[in-house]
């Protein structure tokens, strides 16, 4: 069996369209909706991501507004920036990059962002929300695995779901949207026992641990749905470099009903779905405008 490749920039740029056609649409009834991202200090690879987020806002009609802080600013200076971005009536979102320097209580940090304004999802109000199934601000990257997903399987019904990584940021969230979806779900971590014959079981795998190749491909059953959410930077040979996932492509493609590429699977969703939550925001702060918010699962009926 040779996996169907699930392309993820295609998706991301069909969800682009609606989110530029529904921006367009709250812009003319008087509400341009607003991103304000913080970045602090000079990461190389967090000035990357920024500049394509920013860059992709402005394609869909998002104004964005740039904060560049020095690598010294402490926990203090910036919750006062974020308290004064919860005030600005133009900023509809807010995103703060991590990872923050060291000395920075980043939990503190995103805390205090207004959960309305919270577009990464990672408050604790959010946080409970998508445990409890209620309607709230979604991650971008497990959102981003969802539609992923979907794309390979319209219906999760009773499907056994592996999740292997239990952080915040994808693990957890990723989880419960599985679980709101009628999925039976495992989580596998560090700690899990025998994960093969775990993978084994799996109709659908979601490997995010951040381990180059980690997860072989004769460990998956057969037909199964791998989202790679890992990118990792290997030696490619010849002083070069390439990114792998977390899984090993080409054995898992090889078994794997479909799979996500690495580069060109979960990325370039991560950023399109920032852009629905940002969006979203703005939809919900302007009240009754005649326009609805982006369900970003199925954005023609949303």
């Amino acid at each position: 069996m040779t996996a169907t490749i699930i392309d993820g920039r295609a998706v991301a740029e069909r969800l682009r369209k609606h989110v530029s056609e529904r921006t367009a649409e709250l812009a003319r009834r008087g509400t341009i909706p607003g991103l304000a991202v913080v970045l602090v200090g000079d990461d190389a690879a967090s000035q990357v991501y920024v500049a394509s987020k920013t860059k992709q806002a402005a394609a869909v009609g998002i104004q964005h507004f740039d904060f560049r802080l020095p690598t010294t600013t402490t926990t203090e200076a910036l919750i006062e920036l974020v308290r004064d971005l919860n005030a600005r009536r133009d900023v509809h979102g807010i995103l703060v990059q991590l990872p923050l320097p060291k000395h920075v209580d980043a939990d503190t940090v995103l805390a205090a962002i207004d959960p309305a304004k919270d577009v990464d999802g990672f408050h604790a109000v959010n946080a409970g929300k998508l445990v409890l199934g209620q309607e709230t601000t979604v991650p971008c990257t497990p959102l981003g695995c969802l539609i992923l997903i979907r794309e390979a399987r319209s219906n999760l019904a009773g499907l056994r779901a592996l999740v292997i990584g239990r952080s915040n940021i994808v693990g957890k969230p990723m989880a419960h949207l599985l679980l709101q979806h009628d999925c039976t779900v495992t989580i596998a971590h560090s700690r899990t026992r025998d994960l093969p014959a775990i993978c084994g079981e799996a109709d659908i795998v979601v490997a995010a641990i951040g381990r180059p190749r980690a997860i072989a491909g004769e460990w998956l059953k057969h037909g199964a749905t791998v989202i790679d959410v890992g990118i990792n930077r290997v030696d490619a040979g010849g002083g070069k470099t390439k990114l792998v996932g977390d899984v090993d492509f080409e054995t898992a493609a090889a078994r794997a009903g479909a799979i996500t590429p690495v580069p060109g699977g979960v990325g370039p969703m991560t950023i399109a779905c920032l852009l629905v939550n940002t969006l979203n925001a703005a939809v919900r702060a302007a009240g009754s405008t005649g326009v609805a918010t982006l369900n970003a699962l199925r954005p023609e009926e949303g």
